[in-house]
């Protein structure tokens, strides 16, 4: 018959740390823990998982390094108490009863290894496996471990269930348990193993690795692992910021069911790309059709529009005919300004040619004076030709006046 009692079951799990707000922000962050106040004394402040509290803290600045403390159920823990003293344990602090919250007692087996009992006020709730964020085994690595077996199991009623060779320098692998289920196991330490003799929890996360990842990227040192252990399970130890020991536990159905869900999820994806895909050249399919559509629906409306530039061509010519004039504009205009500038030109020319005409005389009387008409004539002939065909006319007339003078002169004399 199964044992419904609280006795030898791991009830709690208290961190004594120099650090407790390190502490705190560590472990919520690793183990998905979070934190909160306990109602019955708020500066104790309790590690609570997804299923409920589990744990507690205690600030002790003195401690060089932290610690995690399991306590263990009982029914009656002032016998409980007297029976460990008589087997070789030193109390710690004796029983301590909490206003509507239990008694505790602090003790230290034969080696020096310390634990806690527990008496809770109330029935304890049914036991169950452990889930995600729960503890969900339990190690004692100490120097003799078949004494510490006889030790708890005469304390607690625990039973020995299997032996695993380790090989050296570890040995023997001793599980323990309650009514045929494993609960934890012990095994020799060896010299080369950290700190003393101690109880170490594991705690059951989804996936080691990534626990690992996690919790070396906020400080944690890894003491083991990843290891696969008999059953398929894996593991991993580490130290915590503060250098409290703690480790935690995949089992092999939750390895099968991770993997699994990643399967799934990458199915599910590359089902859901694909139909976003598919979407998506649907979609750009229906916008050329849609496009083409309107494309379409516009070339009936071109031809009733030339259509009716044939049913009006007297409008059509009429508006070709202002097209003609606009042309005919836009070519006039630069010869416009063409002949303005040669107007302009000219005009500046005329006035140059005047001016040279004027200096030419001036200069031909000068010169008359001096040599005589002849000479007047030379200079006034190089400027002539730049004068118009009208000045030309007028310089024949005075070359032909002295010819007319001549005859005049001949009918004379006769």
């Amino acid at each position: 018959m199964a044992d419904k009692t609280v006795r030898g079951r791991f009830v709690w799990h208290e961190l004594i740390t120099p650090d407790t707000a390190g502490a705190h922000a560590f472990y919520t962050k690793v183990l998905g823990w979070r934190t909160q106040a306990w109602d019955l004394n708020p500066d104790y402040t309790m590690f609570v998982a997804p299923s409920g509290p589990l744990g507690g803290s205690v600030g002790r600045p003195s401690e060089s390094a932290a610690r995690w403390r399991p306590y263990i159920g009982t029914d009656h823990i002032e016998g409980t108490v007297d029976q460990a003293r008589s087997l070789g344990a030193r109390v710690v602090t004796d029983v301590t009863e909490m206003p509507n919250a239990g008694k505790y007692a602090i003790l230290e087996d034969p080696q020096g290894v310390e634990f806690g009992v527990y008496l809770s006020p109330s029935d304890p709730a049914p036991e169950a496996a452990p889930k995600l964020g729960e503890y969900s085994w339990h190690e004692l690595a100490t120097n003799d471990f078949r004494a510490a077996f006889d030790f708890y199991s005469a304390l607690f009623g625990w039973e020995a269930i299997a032996e695993h060779d380790m090989g050296a320098p570890s040995g023997v692998y001793l599980t323990f348990g309650r009514d045929g289920t494993e609960i934890g196991g012990m095994f020799k330490r060896t010299p080369e193993m950290p700190g003393g003799p101690a109880w170490l929890g594991y705690v059951r996360v989804k996936d080691v690795q990534q626990t690992i990842t996690k919790a070396t990227s906020i400080g944690a040192t890894l003491l083991l692992g990843p290891m696969e252990v008999p059953g398929g399970d894996f593991i991993a130890q580490f130290n915590d910021p503060q250098g409290g020991m703690f480790a935690v536990h995949t089992v092999a159905a939750d390895i099968q069911r991770f993997a699994s869900e990643t399967e799934a999820a990458v199915t599910a994806g590359e089902a859901e790309s694909t139909e976003e895909q598919a979407a998506a050249t649907g979609a750009a399919r229906r916008a050329t059709a849609q496009k083409a559509a309107a494309k379409k629906a516009k070339q009936p409306a071109k031809k009733a529009k030339g259509a009716a530039k044939k049913a009006s061509p007297a409008a059509a010519k009429k508006k070709t005919a202002k097209k003609a004039a606009k042309k005919a504009r836009k070519s006039a205009a630069p010869s416009r300004k063409s002949a303005k500038k040669k107007a302009v030109g000219a005009k500046a020319k005329a006035g140059k040619k005047t001016a040279s005409r004027k200096v030419a005389r001036g200069g031909a009387k000068k010169r008359a004076t001096a040599k005589g008409r002849g000479a007047a004539a030379r200079g006034a002939k190089r400027p002539a030709r730049k004068v118009a065909r009208g000045a030309k006319s007028k310089r024949a007339a005075k070359k032909r006046a002295p010819a007319r003078s001549r005859s005049k002169t001949a009918r004379k004399a006769k």
